[in-house]
């Protein structure tokens, strides 16, 4: 495919973070070690750091002998459910810092306390441990009586909806409700998206390949690639929204249509001009923040905060 044929967005404001990211975070990065790639996508994440909400206060806990988590108290708590979020990174990069601002932010407009996992990462640890380490905080805070919010972006909105899976397949109570910003949910690669965005900015169909191949996640397995469930009856309510110019479009979009079709609550949205990792461009981008402000209105939904 040309760059004349390269599908993009016309959107001023998602144009320029995409220039921004190509500067900080080049499209070939997966080629690079992955000590380049996490410094990289440090760097690309501080660029877009911003001072937290007033008020906003922060601790970081250890949970489970291992497991780093930072959590959010803002100033104006509404409600005692909890948000758990799980960041993107390909399973690759990613940490409590990079997604700092965002998870304060979230925190603050729902009024609730939220809790982010410094999941390990691949390659240095390979499935299941990722969702092994989300999922021992998930059990901690079900079992402290707290009814729980699952939000993740991108490799973390794999690991939310994985968690809904596990929960229901275990028997656990208490999870109000699931967002998942922009899924990876175990697409076949080949076809929808996958193939009509497969050189869309800022993600590829390759580079999910390659995420897939640090990962080792198995095949058909519901957890690592919930598209694979047989039935997706008892699952919570979801909010799931999806970038239109984003080879993962299409796992958001049959996923949603799966859960409407067994009744379960679901909200779908498809941004039409944002591209893959766009919660970035909230504050630069005029679609960006129509599509956080949904994000945190689903939030403060499900944790009953409205």
């Amino acid at each position: 495919m040309t760059s004349a044929e390269r599908p993009m967005p016309s959107e001023a404001g998602i144009l320029q973070f995409m220039e921004i990211c190509d500067s900080f975070y080049p499209p070939d990065a997966v080629t690079a070690s992955i000590m380049q790639q996490r410094q990289w996508y440090d760097a690309l994440c501080a660029r877009f750091d911003r001072a937290l909400p007033e008020g906003m206060r922060t601790s970081d806990e250890v949970v489970a002998g291992t497991i780093r988590t930072r959590r959010y108290r803002p100033a104006n708590i509404r409600t005692a459910t909890n948000l758990l979020y799980l960041h993107g990174g390909g399973f690759v990069v990613g940490s409590l810092e990079s997604h700092h601002a965002i998870c304060a932010e979230i925190a603050d407009h729902a009024g609730a306390e939220l809790i982010s996992v410094d999941y390990r990462l691949a390659p240095e640890y390979r499935w299941p441990t990722q969702t092994d380490d989300c999922f021992s905080v998930l059990k901690q805070l079900l079992a402290e009586k707290k009814s729980v919010v699952l939000i993740g972006d991108s490799a973390g909105g794999n690991l939310a909806a994985g968690l809904a899976v596990r929960a229901k397949a275990e028997g656990l109570s208490g999870i109000a409700g699931q967002i998942l910003i922009y899924p990876a949910l175990g697409g076949d690669l080949v076809s929808g998206s996958y193939e009509e965005m497969a050189e869309a900015p800022g993600l590829t169909t390759a580079d999910v390949a390659y995420y897939r191949t640090i990962l080792q996640a198995p095949e058909g397995n519901p957890v690592a690639g919930p598209l694979a469930l047989s039935s997706v009856a008892g699952l919570p309510p979801a909010f799931i929204t999806v970038a239109h110019y984003d080879p993962l479009r299409d796992d958001g979009r049959n996923y949603a249509a799966r859960l409407a079709q067994a009744g379960i609550e679901v909200w779908f949205r498809e941004e039409p001009q944002m591209v893959h990792a766009w919660l970035r461009a909230r504050h630069m981008s005029e679609g960006a923040g129509v599509g956080f402000a949904a994000i945190c209105a689903a939030a403060s939904r499900f944790a009953g905060s409205r």
